[in-house]
């Protein structure tokens, strides 16, 4: 039986878990939840023991000064809990942590007794991936579930995949034998500038985490980060003429499987997440100005890069 002392009652809570390493390209979907920690002020109310789950050969503990005191950090995974305002507040329980290097079954049984303790209604597992996408066009966000009602009500992609799978596939696969109503949020990152950050993979995941539970996040500065991101790739491209070249054919490509979507539904749906936002505080558009074609700060949500895109390509789950 797991005990959370001091943690009260939450209200609507869902999990939202992140996971460096194979499943984090380009670290945008621990710094997405890391966003969430930094901007609701999340309290730590546990961590999982990391002598139970971590090989430290391979995630090194480091050492830090406290006041000329040596401390050890170890690589481990910690759960906080933040409150959503608004009309209709709710709490977030947040996991964020380093993939396991062993018993992974334990692990997320772990992680499930929390869920079960405190109510838990839902799991989000956030992941992000390296596909043949350029960094000049929104960044393709897939929501998939192993549970066929859940992928209907929610307007998701009942999973097809086969292949290895990392932290999120398990978790995932657990939280639907235990009966927790589960979904992946999958962010594809150009391969061909894979290195962290990448914010623009961030805020897009943080977006359709938005529509998917219904909450207004904080951006704070991440929308000029992810400008400030594209721009600096721009440059980096501009300088060789091969990357250059590769990018506009990832643009063609790109452009073209697009086009399906810009039916009148599409844009529909997309002006009315645009009026649900323009008041929120922190939001992305401004009032008076509506979203225009492309813009990098509230992109449409496209289908997720198909199979051999690069390392950890397509999704998973």
């Amino acid at each position: 039986m797991i005990e959370l002392e001091g943690v009260p009652e939450l209200i609507d809570p869902v999990m939202v878990a992140a996971f460096e390493g194979w499943n984090d390209a380009g670290d945008a979907a621990s710094a997405a939840v890391a966003h969430l920690e930094k901007e609701w002020k999340g309290e730590v109310f546990a961590a999982l023991d990391a002598e139970d789950y971590y090989d430290f050969q391979v995630n090194r503990p480091t050492v830090w000064l406290d006041n000329g005191v040596r401390k050890i950090t170890w690589p481990t995974t910690r759960l906080s809990v933040v409150r959503v305002g608004g009309d209709k507040p709710r709490d977030l329980v947040l996991v964020r942590g380093i993939e396991p290097s062993m018993r992974w079954r334990t692990f997320c049984n772990e992680l499930l007794g929390f869920a079960h303790e405190l109510g838990v209604e839902l799991v989000v597992i956030l992941g992000a991936l390296l596909g043949d996408t350029p960094h000049t066009r929104p960044v393709p966000i897939s929501g998939t579930t192993s549970d066929a009602d859940l992928a209907r009500r929610m307007d998701l992609e009942e999973t097809k995949y086969e292949g290895p799978t990392g932290i999120v596939g398990v978790l995932q696969e657990a939280c639907t034998h235990a009966g927790v109503p589960a979904v992946s949020l999958w962010a594809a990152v150009p391969h061909y500038v894979s290195q962290p950050p990448n914010p623009k993979a961030s805020l897009a995941l943080l977006n359709r985490l938005e529509d998917l539970i219904d909450i207004r996040v904080p951006l704070g500065e991440l929308p000029e980060d992810a400008r400030a991101w594209q721009v600096g790739v721009d440059q980096l491209a501009a300088e060789d003429s091969e990357v250059a070249e590769y990018v506009q054919t990832l643009e063609e490509a790109r452009d073209t499987a697009d086009l399906p979507e810009a039916s009148g539904e599409a844009i529909a749906r997309e002006f009315e997440r645009y009026l649900r936002r323009r008041d929120t505080p922190g939001g992305r558009s401004r009032p008076g100005k509506p979203p225009r074609a492309g813009d990098d700060e509230d992109p449409p949500q496209g289908p997720g890069p198909g199979p051999g895109a690069g390392p950890g390509a397509g999704s998973e789950d």
